[in-house]
């Protein structure tokens, strides 16, 4: 666990008692600062008071009397609305931080490298992280992917954090500085948090905000605003970038055409055969941890090795279990529809049965329209199940359930009847999760499960026949 002395003394109040505000909670406690811990839900506060963190409802406290306010990155601090405890913090001239801003200055000696990106950075931190450990390297993999950073362990100079950095978090960490960023791509999302598109790339450009001329920014020129913004600093000249694509020749880059990952336009590994990094998507991934770790200086080979080692991650293209000729796939972190589309990519040959549902972002799923002839049958379950069926209306066949559990088993019986050779039943909601389930990880844990009840009923009833 992170020790953060500086806090020593100081009156510093939490804002959300997750696991990231509990960690930090405690971590403030062991520096012997004064924590002043709240959260709006009843449970979170029963918990939090469970493990020794003290509450105090700071809707009624003295701001005056406060040094800093942790926010945890899922509470709004400009869009839509601030929260008024945010809102009464600010009156008093105290700023939000987040449990990130805290490690980066309580660790100054250790190397940093920060991941951001609408889609992808769950696959490329872990990537990294891999190779780095694989490498023999010190190295200490958290941030928005579920490891809260106060949990770390404390690095020296020789030692790399590794840290996964959503939009929400950059905002709130205006001390990050990142020797390699990582800006995978910007496609929309989270817009209501960040005042609508232009917010939302101000957000993510916040990525390289503090750095200097020893650091590498890592960048996508595939999607058109981050070509905007690498045009924009290569203009200016004053940042070592490095251009990653796997749609475009790069002479100078890291790129990825016919599936063979080039470095300034020589082959250096195939991906066609990479079951855990499947589809041009995850080939960005690939390219990104790949230009990071090479400005380090970090052999060709080692990191080639540590590519074909990678386990993969669970909730990304899981797969959870083949039976009776069909494919069980938990894509639960695709919680917007620029991640479906990228999974639906990956199976256009398969007779495709595919889960959509939950908690809809703006936009719902007209941008999957090009794939809507590689579905099979759509089964649509949660909040957005009606709006769903409208775009679908005509060009997918679909069918409404209530819960995941009973859209799990329509599509397997679905999958089952029509006896497909290859075919797959693939969970990419398209959707936040907050409807049914607390994260998309408690969701796609909740759909292996109801696919392994499946499989062991189905393999009870053929021992009994």
């Amino acid at each position: 666990m992170i020790i953060p002395t500086r806090y020593k003394d100081k009156r510093v109040a939490v804002l959300g008692l997750g696991r990231s505000g509990r960690s930090v909670a405690h971590s403030l406690l062991k520096a012997s600062a004064h924590v002043f811990a709240w959260d709006d839900q009843e449970s979170a506060r029963i918990l939090a008071q469970a493990q020794g963190i003290p509450l105090n409802d700071l809707n009624m406290i003295d701001w005056t009397e406060i040094d800093f306010l942790v926010l945890s990155p899922g509470i709004p601090h400009r869009y839509p609305a601030p929260h008024p405890v945010v809102a009464r913090a600010q009156t008093s001239g105290l700023r939000p931080i987040s449990d990130i801003e805290i490690l980066c200055t309580s660790q100054p000696q250790a190397h940093y490298i920060g991941i951001t990106g609408t889609n992808g950075k769950s696959t490329t931190t872990t990537l990294i992280g891999h190779i780095l450990k694989e490498s023999g390297a010190i190295v200490e993999v958290g941030g928005n992917l579920g490891i809260p950073v106060m949990e770390l362990n404390p690095l020296e100079k020789n030692g790399i954090y590794v840290l996964e950095v959503s939009s929400y978090q950059l905002e709130i960490s205006p001390s990050l500085h990142f020797n390699i960023g990582i800006l995978l791509n910007i496609t929309p999302d989270h817009l209501e948090r960040h005042g609508g598109m232009d917010g939302y790339i101000a957000a993510k450009k916040l990525i390289y905000k503090n750095t200097t001329s020893k650091d590498t920014l890592v960048i996508s020129v595939d999607d058109l605003p981050c070509l905007k913004i690498y045009e924009s600093l290569k203009t200016l000249g004053q940042t070592n970038l490095l251009p990653i694509s796997t749609c475009k020749f790069l002479p100078e880059g890291i790129y990825v055409k016919e599936g063979i990952l080039h470095e300034n336009s020589h082959p250096v590994l195939s991906l066609k055969d990479l079951q855990r990094l499947k589809g041009q998507h995850n080939w960005q991934n690939v390219a990104a941890a790949y230009g990071a770790l090479r400005s380090m200086g970090i052999s060709t080979e080692t990191i080639a090795q540590g590519i074909i080692s990678f386990p993969g991650l669970n909730h990304r293209q899981q797969v959870v279990a083949s039976y009776r000729n069909v494919m069980f796939v938990n894509d639960s972190k695709a919680t917007n529809a620029e991640a479906t589309a990228k999974a639906l990519a990956c199976y256009q040959d398969s007779p495709l049965y595919c889960l959509l549902g939950g908690r809809s972002k703006e936009g719902g799923i007209t941008n999957l329209k090009p794939y809507f002839p590689f579905i099979e049958h759509a089964i649509l379950y949660g909040e957005a199940a009606a709006s769903f069926a409208l775009t679908l209306e005509g060009s997918v066949p679909y069918t409404i359930c209530k819960t995941l559990e009973e859209a799990t088993k329509m599509a397997a019986e679905l999958a089952f009847k029509h006896h497909r050779p290859g075919a797959v039943v693939l969970l990419s909601p398209a959707c936040a999760s907050f409807d049914q389930f607390r994260d998309f990880e408690e969701r796609g844990d909740a759909f292996c499960q109801y696919v392994k009840e499946l499989q062991e009923t189905s393999q009870n009833k053929s021992e009994v026949a």
